[in-house]
């Protein structure tokens, strides 16, 4: 039984190895034919050129010296220097052919990746550390340069070099060569085992690197609190703990490369003396002379070369496919926007959204909403408000498109969600969020984010809306002042301020706000609030509300528990209930 399942196994192991391959030679070789081709051409030129030399030494030994025919020594040597130019024309035009493509090949794919990337749904991101996703982007794509560049053609290259010595070894004397075949397949079949066991290491280690990566963007990103809490050594342990994964892992693929390089000098060198032993005994016997077994030494290290280099050739398109391997996986997710299935697109929409009996879950049978159904008319606020987890920020992101209902439909002016064209859709949503994400850069670059074309008028609008003007002007360079990596030399009221600017620039139809007031000075929150009253003008909002005080003029209220509605209503009606909102109410004001 045992048994059964592991032959399974390497049957499913072979075959995702064979499907990577295939795809990468569909994906990248494919596409660049010419390019091989002429890089293998160069490469047998390359080949060709270097038997000169053994050719060469016979004829000098056996012919030129013992005639001493000076004209013709001097015509050896110019065919000898001949035939190096025209290999170090030849290498350096295959490096520079393939090394740049393939550079071009890494720049078009980690473009492809990260595009993909952007187009994932939400979840993926929030079951990935941004740390590893940036190595997946950046690292994983790397070995393909050995499959465009030299590591491939260098392979097939060194097949051909290896061949034509060995026709030409046979030709001198087929005995020595049999003899010399017999470590070499030896090797050959150590270094097989020895990729399958590398192949599986190197996809792990581009995971564990992706982890380590991970955990040092987090530590970087909160040093900060990091310092705050004195944690620097706890950080260090955690970092050092991932180092030494990644440590153990290039270790295990250190050994069996090791094992590889071991058994070549080894067999290799048996081959060399058995060769010096057979050839001397030939020479004694006068059935070869010192120019054959020159010519047939020089030829076995052409043959033996291309053998050797192979293993670690191999060794670099095994790491470079195991990269793919994850590339490629990658690639295969389903994009958020699928197309197939959302193939409606909404035109110039009014704003009103609907959830009708929406149940949804983050795992299944873990659900964390269960058949909630209101409406928001257009133009009208929609508070969520409810203790922790309780499941308001599920229902935004339900309405945002960031999420897909379960069950249930949520609607835009009659139409599924679930249907439309994200694209279409998005174009009429803005954003503000309590974790305002700011590049660095001018206060100008973020706040046009959304609308890089717009006017200096549109613009300008947005900052007085906001009210961003209120400290810009006291910047020595205004709206072109620099904020450092996600606002840094902001304060949370003036990051959050540059949002708002942001999503009023957009000029949205529907406003998600998770509301950032509750840990702000007095001035800033009623700066906020100013700017916030002008975006929420004549646009469907929904506002997740943690300081109860700032949400009175909601339109509705819906109290949120354990993923369902418990309350719904204006202020006074909830408090007048006397419930769930005036329990919460009452509770925050006498903090």
């Amino acid at each position: 039984m045992s048994a059964n399942l592991g032959e399974q196994k390497n049957k499913k192991s072979k075959r995702k190895t064979d499907v990577s391959f295939k795809w990468a030679f569909k994906e990248y070789i494919w596409p660049r034919k010419k390019i091989v081709s002429l890089g293998l051409f160069l490469i047998v030129v390359r080949s060709l050129s270097g038997l000169v030399l053994p050719y060469a030494s016979k004829v000098l030994l056996d012919e030129v010296i013992p005639t001493k025919n000076t004209s013709y020594l001097i015509t050896i040597i110019l065919m000898v220097l001949g035939a190096i130019v025209v290999q170090s024309v030849s290498s350096f035009s295959l490096t520079r052919l393939l090394s740049v493509e393939a550079q071009r090949l890494i720049s078009i794919l980690r473009t492809q990746v990260q595009r993909k990337l952007l187009s994932l749904p939400i979840r993926f991101f929030d079951d990935n550390k941004s740390g590893a996703l940036v190595s997946r982007v950046m690292t994983d794509v790397e070995g393909v340069r050995n499959i465009v560049g030299t590591g491939l053609v260098q392979l097939v290259g060194g097949t051909f070099t290896a061949i034509v010595a060995l026709v030409l070894l046979i030709r001198i004397n087929a005995w020595m060569t049999f003899f010399v075949l017999v470590p070499v397949a030896i090797f050959a079949f150590i270094a097989l085992k020895a990729f399958g066991y590398i192949r599986p290491i190197f996809r792990d280690r581009g995971k564990i690197n992706a982890e380590v990566t991970g955990r040092l963007t987090e530590t970087l990103n909160g040093v900060r609190v990091i310092k705050a809490f004195n944690a620097e050594e706890q950080e260090n342990t955690s970092f050092e703990t991932g180092v030494e994964k990644l440590f153990l892992n290039v270790k295990k693929s250190l050994t069996a490369t090791a094992a590889m390089s071991s058994s070549a000098t080894l067999l290799l060198g048996i081959a060399s003396a058995g060769i010096m032993g057979i050839g001397g005994y030939y020479m004694i016997g006068d059935t070869m002379t010192t120019g054959d077994f020159l010519q047939f030494t020089l030829l076995l290290g052409f043959m033996i070369a291309p053998i050797v280099q192979m293993s670690n050739i191999g060794s670099q398109l095994t790491e470079a496919m195991a990269g793919l391997d994850r590339t490629q996986e990658l690639m295969n997710m389903k994009e958020e926007n699928d197309l197939e299935h959302r193939t409606l697109k909404v035109g110039d929409i009014i704003g009103d959204i609907e959830f009708n009996d929406v149940s949804f879950a983050y795992e299944e049978s873990k659900e964390v909403l269960h058949n909630i159904s209101f409406k928001a008319p257009a133009g009208s606020v929609t508070a969520l408000v409810g203790s922790s987890g309780s499941g308001k920020s599920t229902i935004a992101g339900l309405a945002a498109t960031f999420l897909t209902p379960n069950s249930g439909k949520v609607t835009i002016d009659g139409t599924d969600l679930s249907k439309v064209d994200l694209n279409s859709y998005r174009q009429y949503l803005g954003v503000v969020l309590q974790d305002d994400f700011l590049y660095e850069g001018t206060i100008r670059e973020n706040i046009l984010f959304p609308r890089p074309n717009a006017s200096e008028e549109e613009l300008l609008t947005a900052v007085e809306g906001a009210y961003v003007n209120e400290f810009t002007d006291r910047f020595e360079d205004g709206l072109n002042t620099v904020i450092g990596e996600r606002g840094v030399k902001l304060s949370g009221g003036q990051r959050q301020r540059i949002t708002i600017a942001r999503a009023l620039l957009a000029n949205p139809k529907i406003i998600l706000l998770d509301e950032a007031t509750s840990n702000l000075d007095n001035e800033s929150e009623a700066f906020i609030q100013k700017s916030l009253g002008v975006l929420m003008k004549d646009r469907t909002t929904f506002v997740i509300a943690h300081r109860l005080s700032t949400i009175q003029k909601a339109d509705q209220i819906l109290v949120i528990e354990d993923g369902r509605i418990v309350e719904t209503g204006k202020h006074d009606e909830l408090i007048a209930l006397k419930g769930r909102y005036f329990d919460l109410y009452t509770y925050q004001s006498r903090i």
